[in-house]
């Protein structure tokens, strides 16, 4: 007999169809929160026969867990742990731990590839192209390589399994992927994907009415309240808002907050990791607690929602060389412009005394120090056309 302990996201419930299909009814699946994880396992330590062979993916157990953990496998040699999480890497001090964030070619790795991997070592699942091709999708999404590889599939397969149950999703894929060649969406998965895409499209473009700027400790923030389609909003926001750091989405309902980024050099899940929190380096998550509600709630409550850059301009654009018009709550006109192979801002007809060696880097500077907006053509145009008639009026 075998049980699996594991997450209840996409990534994990992968873990879940791999272990159907290598164990048919011997295995006993319980999909966890990461709180409920370390009752689960006591409940296994204590109840469970030493028969039993159990497997914990994609979650980590606490410090008191984790000992008697290992003094269990010392007896019984019935326990495999697998992760992919960088806080979880001291886990590989045991022989039972195995945790692995990339592998020797660099590609990031995720629970539901690591435990397929692990299978079929082990000779206990039977490799197909209709399985490889569906745990490549659930590594692309969970490690969001699919948005750079354009894999729109994966990004289907998380919608998919957020449009049904937990039960529904992994009685249909374990059909699907026994009795078929290849992986694929039948036809009205695919027209219920489609109307689900239209769904997220317009909770996202309400979103991003709602974010506004904070500075959390050395960083700047993107703060919002959602519940739904995280993984999408966070990604969304940090594209269209590349001068912060991360997005930080608070659901009050879970009393939980997410972090996203798209940038390199932040680490996220080193920032949910100073609340108690973790996961990886683009994408992490810790809950709401007094100390983040003070943070994240508490101090962002009052602040206005950030103005939004224009969308559709053909005058007023990034790095023209007439200049790039921003304004301000308070109204107050900013130019980016290049002089002599620099980049400077102008207030008012004032050149700040900054210099920035990028349009980027000036962009960030006012947008992070004035909250400023690209301002519509209209806008743009208007202000020109005053400033002429304004020299022709001297």
């Amino acid at each position: 007999m075998y049980k699996l302990l594991s997450h209840n996201d996409l990534d994990v419930v992968g873990c879940g169809i791999l272990a159907k299909l290598a164990f048919g009814q011997d295995v006993k699946i319980r999909y966890n929160s990461i709180s409920s994880l370390n009752r689960e396992i006591r409940f296994f330590l204590e109840n469970d026969s030493p028969e039993t062979f159990l497997f914990i993916t994609d979650l980590s157990p606490d410090e008191e867990n984790e000992k008697k953990l290992n003094e269990h496998y010392k007896q019984y040699k019935n326990i495999q742990l697998i992760d992919h999480h960088k806080t979880a890497l001291h886990l590989n001090e045991y022989q039972w731990g195995t945790v692995i964030v990339e592998n020797e070619e660099g590609r990031i790795e995720s629970a539901t590839s690591l435990f397929y991997q692990f299978l079929v070592a082990n000779e206990l699942l039977e490799p197909t192209e209709a399985v490889d091709e569906f745990v490549e999708l659930v590594r692309q999404y969970d490690t969001w390589e699919w948005e750079k590889n354009e894999n729109q599939q994966a990004h289907y397969l998380n919608s998919l399994f957020f449009l049904v149950s937990i039960d529904e999703f992994v009685e249909t894929m374990v059909e699907r992927l026994t009795s078929s060649e290849r992986f694929d969406f039948d036809e009205f998965e695919t027209r219920l994907l489609n109307m689900e895409e239209d769904k997220i499209e317009r909770y996202i473009r309400r979103k991003k009415r709602e974010v506004v700027q904070a500075k959390v400790g050395d960083f700047f923030a993107g703060v919002v309240y959602a519940e739904s389609y995280l993984s999408e909003l966070g990604n969304e926001l940090s594209k269209e808002h590349p001068h912060l750091d991360f997005i930080a989405i608070l659901n009050m309902g879970s009393k939980k907050i997410s972090f996203r980024t798209i940038h390199d050099h932040v680490d996220v899940s080193e920032i949910a990791a100073t609340y108690g929190g973790g996961g990886h380096q683009k994408a992490a998550g810790c809950n709401l607690t007094d100390k983040t509600y003070k943070i994240f709630v508490q101090n962002t409550f009052s602040l206005d929602p950030m103005m939004q850059d224009a969308k559709r301009n053909r005058f007023n654009v990034k790095e023209s060389s007439f200049g790039t018009m921003y304004a301000d709550r308070e109204e107050n006109v900013y130019f980016i412009l290049q002089k002599n192979d620099k980049w400077r801002i102008e207030k008012g007809k004032k050149l700040l005394d900054n210099t920035f060696t990028s349009f980027d880097e000036a962009e960030i500077y006012l947008k992070r120090k004035h909250e400023a907006y690209l301002v519509r053509d209209e806008l743009f145009v208007e202000y020109l056309i005053n400033e002429v008639n304004k020299e022709k009026s001297k």
